[in-house]
């Protein structure tokens, strides 16, 4: 029995040691949408923010598509939300409304410029998944080349706000 006490004692010891010199990665999460921006802050006339694109699903007969630079309006659009078919989820009209008002007012555009566009899709809480996916699908129907990639990625990077 002895001889079981003293190896569970220097386990443990071990253990105790052991356990100062560990140090576990940490990601800082917060509830910022689209997040913390890393940039110095700019002051002056040419340092306007970049237009974010914002859809609103919360009306059941309609999206609207709110362009803001800040928190100030640029432009607004709605689209009618059509039923779903047979099961299955899916937007093709407010993905065709997206693609042209990225290619009007997108500001990302050049194959050169390796920054996104934002898009917040601003969805309730009891929004079904399917119809959540098929507007994140339809938000990523632009395409945009960008040099040194084969093929053509989306021109949105989306985030999420929970109304």
């Amino acid at each position: 029995m002895v001889p079981m006490i003293d190896l569970l004692m220097v386990t443990i010891s071990f253990l105790l040691i052991t356990a100062v010199w560990v140090q576990y990665p940490r990601m800082e999460a917060n509830a910022q949408v689209p997040g913390p921006s890393n940039a110095p802050p700019c002051e002056g006339a040419e340092c306007k923010p970049d237009a974010k694109l914002h859809i609103d699903t919360s009306d059941p007969s309609k999206f609207v598509l709110v362009w803001k630079e800040g928190r100030t309006v640029v432009r607004t659009a709605e689209v009618a939300r059509e039923s779903a078919k047979a099961g299955k989820a899916s937007f093709p009209t407010l993905a065709s409304r997206v693609e042209s008002e990225w290619r009007t007012a997108g500001m990302h555009r050049d194959a050169s410029d390796r920054k996104l566009d934002q898009a917040v899709v601003h969805a309730s809480n009891d929004m079904p998944y399917a119809e959540l996916i098929a507007v994140m699908d339809a938000v990523a129907k632009p395409k945009r080349t960008l040099t040194g990639l084969p093929k053509p990625i989306s021109a949105f990077e989306i985030t999420f706000a929970v109304d």
